[in-house]
């Protein structure tokens, strides 16, 4: 096992946008905030713990996906939803904690706006037949906030948006600008 920093806070060396050019999210106070494009890790991974902080904006007169959407991409193909989901109830498909359009959350684990949270995602990533056809989908457990919203869930299919529209046996972490504020803290990757 070995750990690979991605943010800590001082720097985004380790982030680039999709085309390969340096970011220019805001770095402010040990983290940095979503400001035009997508931004991709340069280092990808197989099987890993991945272990990211975010906070959503308070912005009280939005709703739904236009409440501090953004999206943590597992291997650049995998959306975990990042949203002000404080409160919903029930949770959906597009809510925080979801893997957008495939799984909601088992529970709704957000706190409030403006407050920092965590995501610690297990993933075992796909394997491939000699064809490259998938021979066993990808599973992932994930716990936000140290509460299991995911439980060994089979990624079955890549969800929209991501950096390609195929499974892969490794890939990087993309974070995802949807026009919101969030910021994001403390990421690494613990590779299993």
């Amino acid at each position: 096992m070995s750990k690979i920093i991605l943010f800590d806070g001082t720097n985004t060396d380790m982030w680039t946008n999709l085309d390969g050019t340096p970011i220019n999210w805001i770095l402010e106070d040990g983290a940095m905030t979503v400001n035009h494009g997508c931004i991709v890790s340069k280092v990808a991974y197989g099987d890993a713990h991945i272990h990211l902080e975010w906070r959503e904006p308070d912005m009280p007169g939005k709703t739904g996906q236009e409440k501090g959407n953004s999206g943590v991409y597992i291997h650049g193909c995998y959306e975990l939803q990042v949203l002000d989901s404080y409160g919903v109830d029930p949770v959906g498909l597009g809510d925080c904690g979801a893997i957008y359009s495939l799984y909601p959350p088992r529970v709704n684990a957000c706190k409030p706006a403006m407050e920092w949270q965590t995501y610690d995602i297990y993933l075992r990533a796909p394997r491939f037949n000699d064809d490259g056809s998938v021979k066993t989908p990808a599973y992932v457990t994930i716990l936000q906030n140290g509460i299991c919203v995911q439980n060994n869930t089979e990624l079955y299919s890549v969800t929209p948006g991501g950096t390609t529209d195929k499974q892969v046996a490794e890939g990087p972490l993309m974070l995802q600008d949807h026009c919101d504020p969030v910021s994001f803290r403390n990421i690494w990757i613990e590779t299993l």
